[in-house]
């Protein structure tokens, strides 16, 4: 195998890991008349009715790992998940909707879960199955917006550049399930939440906007996300007008953390990056690589990203050492949108790093999306070498019109380079390859 084929089989090795079926396996099984849910315990014959409900793109494959271990136990469910990532369910309805931009979909699919829910009594208890992507896929309006305001807004957050964290705080503001909110609903079941994590430093109240968890955020702090980035003018009236009428306590806040709600409630993480990075260092180790995890919370302009990774990389090879290395990063970096291009963060940022790795062989880059989608497009991300922009060259190519114009997607697919894997069923941020060999 090539250097390119190599980085891409450590990438897959670090998805594999982090597959919802061996981590529910691991948290969720059953002993005769009990349920046991990591330290949780739960006897059958005291519970009368078990929902299931969720939303992500990994939803559909976390839902079918609990199917598989509750079966006919299951009383109702229901789950949200991406375009093309469902997949067969006895017990659980699905709903496909839209991400990252939400949809009229997200929107039945979020009644429908709340309609259970809120059917749920003490006696009862409900699965809530969270991962990456539940933002946009749990969809509501409030009242006197429209699905088309929302759609406005969160094209204009993500065109700005905003994270993850300043995009669910002002979507826990506009949301009746959100911040919390679904707890409030279920009140009084016992709700346990099953989460993969794709945020930096797995915040609960951060992935997936937390349903089920506190919100430490207000109304004014969405404001002030919104007055950071200027766009006062530039989003929907109606939205602005919700956050200005929840400043001026005129509509509820989220959860907060003293809520009696709160004693009923389990939120466990069962998957992070971290397993994703352990079990890619070990799989790099074994193709005779030694291997060192950079970081796990790579955030920030792609750019900035690119150009550290290429930096780390280059200042390595530049010690000489005779051994093969491998450099394991990940996280979720950020892109400005500009141009009519296609492609998505990690092509974005796997075209930059190509331009830097011009004349410097023997390094070779991979950036990936564990979900298996970047962006608008069907692929996971791409992975260049030192020959990426010279190939661009021969076929006369400029690279540099294509990464101004966010144009990424093309590029790779006329150069070479792009990794299309499908829809893993899993997210758990994005994650970087750098392999040194000279």
């Amino acid at each position: 195998m090539d250097q390119r084929e190599i980085a891409i089989e450590i990438f897959l090795a670090g998805v594999e890991s982090v597959k919802p079926d061996n981590l529910i396996k691991r948290y969720v099984s059953i002993n005769g008349d009990l349920l046991k849910i990591e330290k949780l315990t739960f006897k059958f014959s005291s519970l009368k009715k078990i929902y299931i409900v969720g939303a992500g793109k990994a939803s559909t494959a976390m839902a079918q790992a609990v199917e598989s271990i509750l079966g006919s136990r299951i009383t109702a469910g229901h789950i949200i998940t991406k375009y093309n990532h469902s997949a067969p369910l006895e017990f659980i309805e699905i709903t496909e909707a839209g991400h990252p931009v939400p949809d009229e979909n997200g929107i039945k699919g979020t009644d429908k879960i709340m309609f259970i829910v809120n059917k749920a009594e003490k006696e009862d208890l409900v699965i809530f199955l969270v991962s990456g992507g539940g933002s946009a896929l749990l969809a509501d309006v409030p009242e006197g917006c429209t699905l088309d305001d929302l759609k406005s807004l969160n094209r204009i957050l993500l065109k700005m550049g905003a994270n993850i964290n300043e995009m669910n705080c002002i979507r826990k503001h506009l949301s009746k399930i959100k911040g919390g909110l679904l707890l409030r609903a279920a009140a009084p079941a016992t709700v346990v939440s099953l989460i993969l994590s794709d945020v930096i430093g797995d915040p609960l109240d951060v992935i997936a906007s937390g349903p089920t968890v506190p919100d430490p955020t207000t109304f004014s702090d969405a404001l002030s996300i919104i007055r950071k980035y200027k766009i006062e003018n530039e989003i929907p009236e109606q939205t602005y007008r919700v956050l200005l009428e929840g400043f001026k306590k005129k509509r509820p806040e989220t959860l907060k953390e003293f809520d009696s709600i709160l004693s009923r409630t389990h939120n466990l993480i069962i998957g992070t990056n971290k397993l994703a990075l352990k079990t890619a260092k070990e799989k790099a180790e074994s193709l005779g690589y030694e291997t060192q995890i950079i970081t796990n919370r790579l955030e920030g302009d792609v750019v900035d990203v690119a150009c550290y990774i290429v930096e780390t990389a280059k200042n390595v090879r530049k010690e000489k050492n005779s051994k093969k290395t491998c450099l394991l990063f990940a996280g979720e970096p950020t892109v400005k949108v500009k141009g009519k291009g296609s492609g998505g963060r990690n092509q974005h940022l796997s075209l930059i790093a190509a331009r830097l790795l011009k004349g410097c062989p023997g390094i070779t880059i991979l950036s990936g999306g564990t979900d298996g989608t970047d962006g608008p497009t069907d692929a996971t991300g791409a992975v260049v070498d030192s020959f990426t922009s010279e190939n661009a060259s021969n076929l006369h190519l400029n690279i540099e019109e294509y990464i101004n114009n966010c144009d990424s997607y093309n590029f790779f697919k006329k150069v070479g380079g792009l990794i299309i894997t499908g829809p893993t069923q899993t997210n758990v941020m994005d994650l970087m390859v750098a392999l040194i060999d000279d």
